[in-house]
């Protein structure tokens, strides 16, 4: 077990509180719109991480509807999680930085602000682009949300979608986005 809770009730600066609720330690910690509450620590399992689609799409309210579609569909699949809040991430990342300290940093090829000073992978018309990322117990619930979301993301103002590509840098499972079209 790893202890997050226990080590995140410092950031209530002593006004942190401890609840046992069935034998489990959890945290209540005030945050400015109510409380924020955690489990103690934390069991793990080996598992499957990293799994991704990218939503490409002419405006973001077009790619949030998607993304939130894709979102929907990917959490019927049991055995997997969204780990990012709403399960959509705004901020995609690539493996590397031009900073020595950081293993990962904005993936420029996918900002659309950034296409006129950094090579891009964007056509002209997207203007937005978020990723969902799906964890999970093994490789087939990870492909199982992955093809959900896929095929849930399609839709008005979707010129395509892609997957990060991190060159096994990330791990041994590559899921090939062609493998679940079908």
């Amino acid at each position: 077990a790893i202890q997050i809770g226990g080590m995140l009730r410092f950031f209530g600066d002593g006004y942190q509180t401890s609840k046992l609720l069935d034998g489990k330690r959890y945290w209540r910690i005030p945050v400015m719109d109510g409380e924020f509450v955690c489990e103690d620590k934390f069991g793990t399992v080996k598992g499957v991480a990293g799994g991704n689609i990218l939503i490409l799409a002419t405006t973001q309210a077009f790619a949030l509807q998607a993304a939130s579609r894709g979102v929907a569909a990917a959490r019927k699949v049991p055995d997997v999680i969204l780990p990012f809040p709403g399960g959509v991430v705004r901020s995609g990342s690539k493996v590397g930085s031009k900073y020595k300290k950081l293993k990962a940093s904005t993936n420029e090829a996918y900002c659309p602000t950034l296409r006129a000073i950094a090579a891009s992978q964007l056509d002209p018309n997207v203007s937005a682009v978020y990723e969902i990322v799906i964890d999970g117990f093994s490789r087939e619930a990870v492909e199982a949300a992955m093809k959900n979301a896929l095929h849930a993301a399609c839709g008005e103002g979707v010129e395509c979608i892609s997957a990060g590509n991190y060159g096994g840098k990330l791990g041994p499972v590559h899921i090939r986005l062609s493998s679940l079209i079908s």
